[in-house]
């Protein structure tokens, strides 16, 4: 009965030692818990961003209007006969 408790002991003793610091232990699976939050926030980014670029792509595609805008905003043109004035503050 004593080498029975003692067998018990020992095999309680490695399987605890296994749990806490062992492949797979609890340390592990909390850091995994972690990378998967970090990676699910990234995605959520991610695909925000994707449905902007989505948007300004589909408007580039359907209409004059979007490609005006981003000429006069980004590239600074003006339309013909029109005058461009800059107010510095």
């Amino acid at each position: 009965m004593k080498k029975l408790v003692i067998v018990l002991l020992l095999l309680l003793a490695y399987l605890l030692y296994k749990l806490l610091f062992g492949e797979g232990s609890v340390q592990d699976v909390w850091e995994l818990h972690q990378e998967v939050e970090y990676q699910r926030q990234q995605n959520v980014e991610l695909r925000e961003r994707n449905a902007a670029l989505e948007a300004e792509v589909r408007d580039l595609q359907q209409g004059l209007d979007a490609i005006e805008e981003h000429a006069r905003e980004d590239l600074g043109m003006v339309k013909e006969g029109e005058t461009f004035y800059q107010v510095v503050e």
